[in-house]
């Protein structure tokens, strides 16, 4: 059965994919079909048309559910959990280090005004070799990466192993340095092993 768009302005029906068609329009936006079934025709369409209406109606509304279930799926653990917790801090580390001669290793993080970090560290290959730490605000980690010798916020060593106690001043990403003392021509590897921990200045939990 042929019909035609709806005169009184009533939406009707693509007889192709089912889709919405605007009123008095001579074919389907969406799909390019012609012949869109009129509102007032629908129920009167050949069996296999309605059959179809019906079919492609189910598998849009299966499309939404599914995709709103995605969505709840991926959105509802988040809310419930809250927002993310941060678990560590850059300067709260601990490993093993192998530093070449007149060479340096870093670890680096930024410390509130009035915090500190506390630790220890001792060299272990060879045993009984010294190594030395300085700290640097990031000020004078640039003037150190460019080669000059600034003074540093803090120092320990050389030694086979030293206490970390060192508390910032100011707000600032500050750089811990632990440089091998011993020159290029002595092939000398020093293996240190370097325990930190940032602490902050409202509580102090102690480091063991």
């Amino acid at each position: 059965m042929s019909a035609t768009p709806d005169p009184s302005g009533t939406w009707g029906a693509c007889r192709f994919c089912g889709v919405a068609v605007p009123p008095r329009a001579s074919r389907c936006e969406i799909c390019g079909a012609g012949d869109p079934i009129a509102a007032r025709d629908v129920a009167r369409a050949p069996r296999k048309v309605r059959l179809r209406l019906r079919l492609t109606a189910a598998l849009r509304t299966a499309i939404v559910v599914v995709v709103v279930l995605g969505l709840a799926y991926a959105v509802i653990p988040a809310v419930l959990s809250g927002p993310p917790v941060l678990t560590g801090d850059p300067l709260t580390t601990q490993g093993g280090y192998e530093i070449g001669p007149g060479n340096f290793t870093v670890i680096y993080g930024e410390i509130t005004g009035g915090d500190y970090v506390i630790g220890n560290f001792s060299t272990y290959a060879p045993a009984g070799t010294n190594i030395g730490l300085a700290v640097y605000n990031s000020t004078a980690w640039a003037q150190f990466r460019n080669g000059s010798l600034p003074v540093p916020e803090w120092s320990a060593g050389p030694s086979a192993d030293a206490r970390i106690v060192y508390s910032a001043p100011v707000t600032d990403t500050y750089y811990f340095v632990f440089t091998n003392p011993y020159p290029a021509a002595s092939s000398l590897t020093i293996g240190v092993y370097v325990a930190t921990q940032y602490e902050s200045n409202v509580g102090n939990s102690g480091f063991a």
